[in-house]
């Protein structure tokens, strides 16, 4: 029999994939992914030289894509 095809003792389905800090981790990004959403006005932003004209939430959701990747980045260069 090789290791796959053997059952855990431990737990088993979805309860150790919904950990605390997992379940946090989502509430934060739920309550992100709102708060970009309820900022639809128009903003000037400063991209070093040139000044941008753009709703308030697009900004704020680049921005969260930027954090999520540099996130998950430095968390896969943590693990190996």
């Amino acid at each position: 029999m090789s290791p796959k095809e053997t059952t855990s003792s431990g737990k088993s389905g979805l309860s150790g994939q919904f950990t605390p800090a997992r379940i946090a981790v989502i509430a934060l990004a739920v309550l992100a992914l709102i708060f970009i959403f309820e900022n639809t006005r128009q903003v000037k932003i400063r991209l070093l030289i040139p000044e941008v004209s753009m709703p308030l939430y697009m900004a704020l959701l680049a921005m969260f894509v930027v954090g999520a990747l540099c996130g998950g980045y430095f968390f896969r260069r943590r693990n190996k």
